[in-house]
């Protein structure tokens, strides 16, 4: 009789802290710093052509604007995660969105191209340190439960929306001013979010050694860098060629050798021990690999709009504003579909969602309707993908350990960016295959068709993954 009448209780406690406006600002400067990290992924891509005329970029050099910033933010995730328990998550927090902010202008301002590119590798650096920070602040400032989960939903969703944004964001800066905009834009609000930050934040650690893992930091970045920039060689050299397999073999054996260091480690950078928690390991996984999904599915609607219905920049950010506000109700219908079914549920059928939009969009045609052919297939895709993002943060971060919350907050991040890279190279290198190197409408109509078609068996597959892994809601936590 004790144990129902417990549960009962429980969602009532916590109820006074989250409208608080201290835990309400503290949530919005976290997200505002997520919301940025997220959105510079994928906010210069309808820049590109502007910045290769101004800039003289080469065709390889343009690509490194995009790469140096995504192989930089996941290379040094788990880094960042673990200097946020350490040397404390508000410190680290400033110091990301510091260093975030000031790359910001230094790309902005930039007069070559090598400053634009190391400015968007420093961008990459300052995302690594900051983005673990926000999901840990969120998890000290909310107490467990529902609450806590509302906050989170918060946290995904607005992640979800700043990949969302990029295009539309990006379009509209650089039809209506220029393209320095797509990198100056950040600095305005990355002061407003330092000045929140640094008056509301508390600042909380673990309070044990301050050791930071050197061998096993430099060899987790060198072999997530060098597994990242393989996988980016691919659409340019394809997956057989020397020199796409040898920084992935190098970068292998590199995470291998980490592995086996963090084994033996007396203050591991990654206490191999968290995966212990089947909801830290599953949720991971799951993560990665509906990540290598979503990502892929804004980049190739965006180029499906511009190449071949013939849409601006502009245009085409406008037209997939309802998937992006579909990726924000879904995250935010997650908590309460959570406290009636679970977080497995809910994630599974997140998954089926999005598979159906997917499997909707492969059915695209060169002379599409804007209905039928972006909007519909995109609201599902996105519903799909918020409803998924939510849970499988909320698993992973409650099957750890205090001390580690900000270690498995970076490797959730990790899994997701490292999980986009890898799909958008497999994707683009399956819609290469049937477009056969055609630039006419329908052949790559035909090529992103396939795309969207291998990205549905994808999400199947990571709802069976995740209905077979991801803990029972009796063993949530787990």
């Amino acid at each position: 009789m004790v144990h129902p009448a417990s549960k009962t209780q429980e969602p009532v406690l916590p109820a006074p802290v989250t409208p608080s406006p201290r835990a309400w600002v503290v949530i919005a400067a976290a997200c505002a710093g997520q919301f940025l990290v997220v959105l510079d992924v994928s906010v210069v891509n309808v820049a590109l052509p502007s910045m290769r005329a101004d800039l003289r970029l080469s065709p390889t050099g343009l690509q490194w604007v995009l790469n140096a910033y995504s192989i930089a933010f996941a290379g040094f995730m788990l880094l960042g995660g673990r200097a946020a328990d350490m040397f404390g998550r508000k410190l680290m927090f400033l110091v990301g969105l510091s260093l975030f902010t000031a790359a910001s202008v230094a790309g902005g301002l930039a007069q070559e191209g090598w400053q634009l590119l190391v400015a968007r590798g420093v961008q990459g650096l300052g995302a690594a340190v900051l983005a673990p920070a926000t999901l840990t602040i969120i998890t000290a400032a909310v107490p467990p439960g529902p609450a806590r989960t509302r906050a989170i939903a918060t946290w995904a969703a607005v992640g979800a929306a700043g990949g969302a944004a990029g295009g539309l964001v990006g379009g509209v800066l650089t039809d209506l001013l220029s393209w320095r905009w797509v990198l100056l834009i950040n600095v305005p609000v990355g002061v407003l979010v330092l000045v929140a930050a640094a008056v509301w934040l508390t600042e909380s650690r673990t309070g044990g050694s301050r050791r930071l893992d050197l061998p096993g930091a430099v060899l987790a970045t060198g072999g997530l860098a060098a597994v990242a920039y393989g996988i980016v060689q691919t659409e340019e050299a394809g997956w057989g060629e020397a020199v796409t397999l040898l920084p992935l073999l190098c970068g292998l054996g590199l995470l291998g050798a980490f592995v086996a260091v963090e084994a033996r480690a007396k203050a591991p950078l990654m206490p191999l021990k968290v995966f212990r928690s089947r909801a830290v390991s599953a949720a991971n996984v799951a993560m990665l690999v509906t990540g290598s999904a979503s990502f892929a599915m804004w980049f190739f609607m965006t180029v499906y709009a511009q190449n071949v219905l013939g849409y601006t920049p502009l245009e085409a950010g406008l037209a997939l504003i309802p998937s992006s506000v579909s990726v924000i109700v879904g995250s935010k219908l997650a908590p309460p579909l959570m406290a009636r079914g679970g977080a497995r549920a809910v994630a599974v059928l997140g998954a089926l969602i999005a598979a159906t939009g997917f499997g909707w969009q492969s059915t695209m045609g060169a002379h599409g309707e804007y209905l039928t052919a972006i909007a519909g297939p995109g609201v599902l895709m996105m519903a799909g993908i918020g409803l998924v993002a939510t849970p499988l943060a909320s698993l992973a971060t409650s099957g750890a350990a205090p001390d580690d919350a900000g270690l498995v907050s970076g490797l959730i991040n990790t899994s997701r960016t490292m999980g986009g890279a890898l799909g958008l190279a497999i994707l683009s290198t399956v819609a290469a295959s049937r477009s056969g190197g055609a630039t006419d409408p329908q052949s790559l109509t035909a090529g992103y068709a396939l795309a969207f078609r291998t990205g549905t068996g994808v999400l199947l597959a990571a709802a069976v993954l995740m209905l077979l892994w991801l803990p029972r809601p009796a063993a949530d936590r787990a």
